[in-house]
């Protein structure tokens, strides 16, 4: 697959690049840039940074961080069987917990809920930082929704964390998702307070609290530009009826 000439590698984090270190110098080369490509497709085309992992994975699957963004690059496209794979190769090289939430995830992505719980009670839970703590709380809550158990999510959400004040990166989801569990029961004042909550928090528009809130509130946005069949818009129509009215 083509690399645009932009691209050197060096893009990479400095582990990433050492950990390629010991590849010989042209193949480390192509690989980085194939990484490259993938961190830079895989929110705005998951399917062509799919296809620059795959290329990588070809070239350098005994390095742990190929087999961890070919997961990444297998999870975006819902391919949760194949990134799962990838995932538990890449923990199986480097004995690091900071994947164990996405692979529950995963096992969520592959109708395996009950899996997830379990992984969710593991004591790799206990090893992970906070924010992959607060990751596997939101996974947990979502296998609860999965198996219909929704008043459990709600208080799976229930933590330190959601009652904290302070943001972190985490907050606008955790409080995004406590407002959803809350209106899938149909508690929905409260649901509006935390989705208030989620946008006060969001400062990057990692979710649509603020739409969910709108619609709570019965508001529906209008396109001013939208006109008739002809091709007209309504403003027209107005400026032609006030003309007609000066003229009289």
């Amino acid at each position: 697959m083509p690399i645009p000439e932009d691209v050197s590698g060096f893009e990479l984090d400095r582990d990433v690049q050492q950990e390629l270190q010991s590849l010989p110098k042209g193949l480390a080369e192509d690989v980085s840039k194939n990484l490259v490509m993938v961190a830079r497709l895989i929110d705005e085309d998951p399917e062509k940074a799919y296809g620059y992992a795959k290329v990588a994975l070809r070239l350098a699957s005994r390095v742990a961080a190929v087999r961890e963004a070919a997961g990444f690059a297998a999870y975006a496209n819902q391919e949760y069987g194949e990134a799962l794979a990838e995932f538990r190769a890449a923990r199986r090289m480097t004995g690091r917990v900071e994947l164990w939430p996405v692979m529950a995830d995963c096992e969520r992505g592959l109708e395996r809920p009950e899996k997830a719980l379990d992984m969710a009670g593991a004591p790799e839970v206990q090893k992970l930082d906070k924010a992959g703590q607060v990751e596997m709380r939101l996974v947990a809550a979502g296998a609860r929704r999965d198996m219909g158990q929704l008043d459990a999510a709600i208080v799976t959400l229930q933590s330190p964390e959601l009652a904290s004040n302070s943001v972190q990166p985490w907050t606008a989801r955790l409080r995004y998702a406590y407002a959803d569990a809350l209106l899938a029961v149909g508690r929905e004042g409260e649901a509006r307070e935390w989705f208030a909550k989620a946008v006060e928090s969001d400062k990057d528009g990692s979710t649509d609290a603020s739409d969910r809130l709108a619609e709570l509130d019965g508001v529906e946005f209008v396109d001013a530009f939208d006109g008739d069949e002809d091709g007209n818009a309504d403003i027209d129509d107005d400026v032609d009826d006030a003309d007609d009215g000066d003229a009289k």
